[in-house]
């Protein structure tokens, strides 16, 4: 007998949340998605643990993953910054050298 196939997270989410609101029985959703009663039934509880540790933890503030990806947002935005104005002083400097180019008339 084979393992059985992984399922994503958010499959499994989305499953859970039908339970949840009612839509479908464990059964039902175990029998439309090949799985046991069993696997439905852990996920559910995964889920609602997960939530009580969030709702207990209190976190009102970004993420984790949001501080980082804000962090990279701003190292990003200064190191195009400085990008535009090495072009600025290097476009300056050949025209000094070259005389004015024919895009800056």
């Amino acid at each position: 007998m084979g393992r059985p196939p992984v399922i994503p997270a958010e499959k499994k989410t989305r499953i859970v949340l039908s339970v949840l609101a009612g839509e479908v029985s464990i059964a039902e959703a175990a029998r439309k998605e090949k799985v046991s009663e069993q696997s439905i039934g852990r996920w559910k509880a995964d889920f609602l643990e997960a939530g009580r540790t969030a709702m207990a933890s209190g976190r009102t503030g970004p993420s984790t993953r949001e501080e980082q990806l804000e962090a990279e947002v701003a190292e990003l935005t200064t190191a195009l910054g400085e990008a535009h104005l090495q072009a600025r002083v290097w476009k300056k400097s050949a025209e000094g050298r070259l005389g004015p180019s024919r895009t800056s008339r």
